[in-house]
């Protein structure tokens, strides 16, 4: 098998940090929509379809959450990972790093889900 080199995890970092950059950014806007949604809601505006759209927003909030989660994890591991090749632990390194991604891709298709969940809100406007 090959050697894992300490610049293969290292190069995940810049594409982790946009990532999580993106994801913030998404539960930012979110969040703030759905406080603007309740407070309508509140003063008894259209209360079903408001109830309606406050209720897909939180399932969209909660698959940002994991994508946020997971995102992190991904990261942590590429440290582990690089602290591992740096005491020369190959064999565990290579799992770990193998953890890594597989924690970013699953990160990534909680990504897909929650875009396809946001674009069948916006035809659902139409």
């Amino acid at each position: 098998m090959n050697a894992l080199s300490i610049t293969t995890p290292a190069l995940l970092f810049p594409a982790i940090t946009l990532l999580m950059l993106a994801y913030t950014n998404r539960f930012l806007a979110i969040a703030a929509l759905v406080r603007k949604l309740h407070d309508e809601y509140v003063k008894g505006e259209q209360q079903v379809q408001l109830h309606k759209q406050i209720t897909n927003l939180r399932v969209r909030i909660s698959y940002i959450r994991n994508m946020q989660a997971l995102g992190i994890l991904s990261f942590l591991l590429c440290v582990i990972c690089m602290f591992l090749i740096f005491r020369e632990y190959d064999s565990a390194a290579k799992w770990v790093f193998a953890l890594s991604l597989l924690s970013l891709v699953t990160s990534l298709v909680f990504s897909l889900i929650e875009i396809i969940l946001s674009t069948k809100a916006i035809d659902g406007i139409k």
